[in-house]
């Protein structure tokens, strides 16, 4: 990457503190065996290989806080220099990890620790074109993944349908997102304030009148929300 684009650090936030009930109270989601290693251990792998990311903060449940540690430290994660604590909801977890951020002139990517199979590469595609929102290129203040919808979605109320959406405009957003650390905190910060909660940190800034551009991400990049989803990522796991 060219000089210019390492101005700025770059600050991953791991939001992993979900319940995950449907995977029973034996173990928390995050150390769910994937491929012979815990589920999270896959992203942080990938985040802690990506030269231009500085730092990781992971965000784990209260109780799984001692425990990541000694896992973080077996498998020489050594971007974590701190762990943040989660909250009721991932929206409260991910505002609970930027409170912790170090430095406010950063660029934060977020990245679910649920979607384990994130490639090097889209993670370099989706920062490389936002070193280019900040050279001045385009007017943008997020940077996400996604991939468009393969089904027909019909919108419904009561179990009875409205209308069939057009699928040629939908897209399945997936993580990373990336923003200016300012641009993402004040959002959060508003959201707090106006009781406003959204299922991803891009709806949050388009709520607040933020431009958002979607990159073409993978439909491997799944996010892991029950047994079944494990099972899926172990066959992806397999195929070139």
């Amino acid at each position: 990457m060219k000089e210019y684009q390492k101005q700025k650090s770059v600050i991953a936030i791991v939001p992993a503190a979900g319940l995950g009930k449907r995977f029973g109270p034996e173990k928390n989601k995050p150390f769910q065996i994937l491929g012979g290693k815990p589920l999270i251990i896959w992203s942080l792998e990938i985040l802690e290989s990506v030269h231009s990311i500085d730092e990781i903060i992971p965000v784990l449940k209260g109780e799984d806080m001692e425990s990541g540690q000694k896992v973080f430290k077996e498998y020489s994660i050594s971007k974590i220099k701190r762990i943040a604590r989660g909250g009721k909801e991932r929206q409260d977890s991910v505002y609970n990890g930027l409170q912790v951020v170090d430095d406010k002139n950063s660029i934060v990517l977020i990245h679910d620790g649920a979607r384990p199979l994130i490639e090097k590469d889209l993670l370099e595609k989706a920062l490389k074109e936002f070193y280019e929102v900040i050279a001045g290129r385009e007017r943008i203040d997020g940077i996400i993944l996604g991939v468009p919808v393969k089904d027909t979605v019909k919108e419904t109320t009561n179990s009875i349908v409205r209308k069939t959406l057009e699928r040629s405009f939908l897209w399945a957003i997936q993580t990373p997102q990336i923003f200016r650390y300012n641009t993402i905190v004040n959002v959060y910060e508003k959201a707090s304030r106006d009781g406003f909660y959204a299922t991803d940190d891009a709806a949050l800034v388009e709520q607040y009148g933020g431009k958002i551009k979607v990159l073409m991400g993978s439909y491997k990049n799944i996010k892991i929300t029950t047994p079944e989803d494990l099972a899926i990522a172990e066959a992806l796991l397999k195929t070139p």
